[in-house]
């Protein structure tokens, strides 16, 4: 049985297809891959924090996304052909609206959960603020530019978006409700809209509500199957929850209820959230993620079949009638082998384009930094600190990626060229509490540190812990992650000799997001002609022992 994502062209052939994939010069991570090798496969399918994952499928194509918040470019787009093995390939949000408020850093806020979906030869995404409302945007090839978003139905507290677009001609538009600003939650509400402009009508109703035995309902996706509307709906909290589905023959219900997943006796907690797609040998399959703290959302995959027309998510290891997810089982059925792929960690900054995994804080200011004409560096200018600064909390201009594994190392080159003194580059492990090794120039000497702050969301001032004097501008820094998140600095003047810098640190989540890992450049005043610091490279690679 072929998934009908209430009425989207969903078995039509991608006219595009794959032809225009971008040029391939990524590696395949060497901290995590999730595809064995011998016909099976382990979660998580991607150790990286791609929250609240959805998932369309167009002929042999799968394409993901994800929420972004705050972090820009915004709105990743992942591809994959067996959905085990996954490239990051665009962002459908180069800046994000309303840019004057996004200019700005704004920790947690901007795009929550989203949906994408294929429908009259176009793929679109619809995408919550929950500060301002719902918004779409689509395109004819994933790859390439996407339109700018419109804001179809604007209201503060709606979030979780999910179109459907229904056989009779008629469309919906499914959502739910945050508590921090609407001021209720754990409902799914459903309006009609334009099945071409998309534009929402003000005729919403109560679609379920999940007060009694489903709190925190919300991220709601449609389906239709054997003539029933499904719902696929977490519930029950991120780091804590279970995936509820609801059917019913009609689309305004009343709905019948059943939890599919949940974490039972396994290690996966709060299995919920995601996406049902099949493959083109009917099998079906369900994308969801796992809250790991400093580690994000992470994603995973687990087997789905149908039983009296409820589906039946994971293995039912207790008997109790619900699924426990997987850590390993067989790769999906698509009728080909196809090449080993993950999203991109390690940089050699060799394109004049920006590396598809950093994300800014804030939209891009054309002054932070860019990449190089072929020179082979990413160029970093120092930034005046806000005049109230007290950590990197306030600041915009970091440029960080996620957590790729739950161990790696990071190396990075550096060549530090400060004009005046008080300027400054570091490379920062972020979160809500946050370190970073630093390098500032202080009367005419390139002093190195450690900087910390402990719970900057709350207002803590960052502190320093000296740790060397650098005898040369050019260097290198790395840090180690280990598992739980423990982080420790180290430096060298020639790329063999580490010393340890500072001391460890436990990672910290940021608002919504995990803990990142990347660069800032600061200064103090503003003055007319900035440092700046050259990143010559940026490695991710397995622990050396």
């Amino acid at each position: 049985m072929k998934i009908k994502y209430m009425a989207f062209a969903f078995l039509a052939i991608n006219k595009i297809g794959s032809v225009y994939a971008q040029k391939n010069t990524e590696i395949v991570s060497q901290v995590w891959t999730a595809d064995l090798g011998n016909g099976n496969y382990k979660n998580p399918i991607i150790y990286a924090d791609y929250s609240d994952p959805d998932v369309c499928r167009v002929g042999k194509d799968y394409f993901m996304t994800a929420s972004s918040f705050n972090c820009i470019p915004g709105l990743p787009i992942l591809h994959s052909n067996d959905l085990v093995n996954w490239k990051l390939i665009n962002y459908a949000l180069p800046k994000q609206p309303p840019v004057e408020i996004y200019n700005e850093i704004q920790h947690g806020n901007g795009v929550w959960a989203p949906c994408i979906r294929f429908h009259n030869e176009e793929y679109y995404i619809f995408y919550p603020d929950p500060d301002f409302g719902i918004y779409m945007t689509k395109t004819k090839n994933p790859h390439g530019k996407w339109s700018e978003p419109v804001l179809i139905k604007a209201a503060k507290g709606i979030i979780d978006p999910a179109p459907f677009w229904d056989e009779d001609g008629k469309a919906y538009l499914g959502y739910a409700l945050a508590g921090s600003r609407a001021g209720t939650k754990s409902v799914l509400m459903l309006c009609s809209i334009d099945p071409i402009s998309c534009m929402a009508d003000d005729n919403e109703v109560l679609l379920f509500d999940g007060h009694k035995n489903h709190t925190t309902v919300e991220g709601p996706k449609f389906y239709k199957r054997n003539g029933y509307y499904y719902v696929f709906a977490p519930a029950g909290g991120v780091a804590t929850g279970w995936q509820l589905v609801l059917r019913s023959k009609s689309i305004y219900g009343p709905y019948e209820e059943k939890v599919v997943l949940e974490q039972g006796k396994t290690a996966i907690n709060g299995p919920h959230q995601g996406a049902w797609v099949d493959t083109v040998t009917g099998e079906d399959w369900f994308i969801h993620f796992q809250d790991q703290g400093a580690y994000g959302r992470v994603v995973h995959l687990n087997p789905m079949t149908w039983k009296n027309d409820w589906p039946v998510m994971g293995v039912d290891n207790d008997k109790n009638g619900i699924g426990e997810p997987v850590l390993t089982f067989r790769k999906p059925n698509v009728n080909f082998q196809y090449s080993l792929a993950t999203p991109p960690n390690s940089d050699e900054f060799n394109e004049p384009v920006q590396g598809l995994q950093w994300q800014w804080h804030a939209n891009k200011q054309l002054v932070w930094g860019c990449p190089s004409a072929g020179m082979g560096y990413f160029r970093f200018n120092c930034i005046p600190k806000p005049a109230d600064f007290k950590s990197l909390w306030q600041v915009p201009n970091i440029l960080a990626q996620k957590f790729p594994a739950e161990e790696f190392m990071a190396t990075a080159k550096i060549t530090f060229t400060p004009n005046f003194d008080n300027e400054q580059f570091e490379l920062v492990v972020m979160g809500r509490s946050y370190s970073s090794l630093a390098v500032k120039r202080s009367n005419g000497q390139l002093k190195l540190m450690q900087l910390s702050a402990n719970k900057a969301d709350k207002g803590t001032t960052e502190t320093p812990a000296q740790i060397a004097t650098l005898s040369n501008n050019t260097f290198y820094f790395r840090v180690t992650v280990q598992k739980g998140g423990k982080c420790q600095f180290y430096y060298s003047l020639d790329d063999k000799k580490y010393l340890k810098a500072g001391i460890e640190f436990i990672a910290s989540e940021g608002t919504w997001i995990g803990s990142k890992i990347g660069f800032a450049a600061l200064r103090e005043g503003k003055i007319n002609n900035a440092g700046y610091a050259d990143v010559d490279w940026f490695r991710v690679s397995k622990i050396e022992k």
